[in-house]
């Protein structure tokens, strides 16, 4: 009885170095400086997520980001393998410099190390706006992890040369397609509180201001204010302000119509 007691501990000791050095071994693989090239670059591409042309023009245009405005841009891109805290050393990473380090194996591709100075002229919902909008799966799969990488460091050379951003600029097609949808329903509320409710009135001016802070809420913060932050352009602008005018017309005709008909009923009876 006593061996075999002695037999089960030195098994479970042996389970147990065996499961110590098991995960101790992906951590060494993941701290490797020999990963690093014997040559000064600012893009390091261990994924091979470019070909040869677009990491050579993208080294060509980091540095000259750098040259022009003064801050660092940075580009890892792993699979399994990564030189780990070792690139801080060879990039002399410091509070003007951004690493963006793209690795397919999150739920997201792209990930920002950001220096500190970034935060005066980049809040952190910017970068965290910059994340969502370029690294999810639908858009790698619309564009490639090479157009996302590009991407999200286009729009962050945009705010560089802006002298900062509050948030990523550009209106992706879904992000309009919502505040058109909000800016309708703004218009819809709109139109229901406007509609007559007494003999001789136009306008129930009490109703709608009543509900201003909504249909104002909805038109104004969420239909019109992400536009002009994040774009020039008119179109988008003018299409969600006649979006607002034809709900709010649309509800006003048609709850003015149900109430005549409600109280033609009601005077049949």
């Amino acid at each position: 009885m006593g061996t075999h007691r002695i037999r089960i501990l030195w098994g479970a000791l042996l389970a147990m170095v065996i499961g110590l050095w098991g995960a101790a071994a992906p951590v060494q693989a993941y701290d490797n400086p020999e990963l690093l090239p014997d040559h000064p670059t600012p893009v390091i591409d261990l994924a091979r997520v470019f070909s040869e042309t677009q990491r050579e023009r993208l080294e060509e245009s980091l540095g000259e980001v750098e040259e022009r405005t003064g801050w660092k841009l940075r580009v890892l891109t792993q699979y399994e393998r990564t030189p780990g805290l070792a690139i801080r050393e060879f990039w002399g990473l410091d509070e003007r410099s951004l690493l963006l380090v793209a690795d397919p194996r999150g739920g997201n591709l792209l990930n920002f190390n950001v220096g500190d100075a970034y935060f005066a002229m980049m809040p952190r919902t910017y970068w965290v706006e910059l994340q969502t909008r370029f690294g999810n799966q639908y858009y790698v799969k619309d564009h490639g992890e090479d157009g996302a990488v590009l991407d999200a460091l286009g729009a962050v050379e945009i705010c560089l040369d802006r002298g900062g951003c509050q948030v990523v600029p550009g209106l992706p097609l879904e992000q309009w397609l919502w505040t058109l949808t909000t800016s309708v329903l703004g218009g819809l509320i709109a139109g229901f509180a406007a509609y007559p409710r007494k003999e001789g009135e136009t306008v129930a001016w009490a109703w709608l201001l009543l509900l201003s802070p909504l249909w104002g809420m909805l038109f104004g913060i969420f239909g019109i204010a992400p536009v002009i932050t994040r774009t020039s352009e008119w179109l988008p602008l003018i299409r969600n302000t006649f979006g607002f005018l034809a709900g709010g017309v649309a509800a006003y005709f048609i709850a003015q119509v149900t109430m005549g008909r409600r109280l033609q009923n009601e005077t049949d009876e």
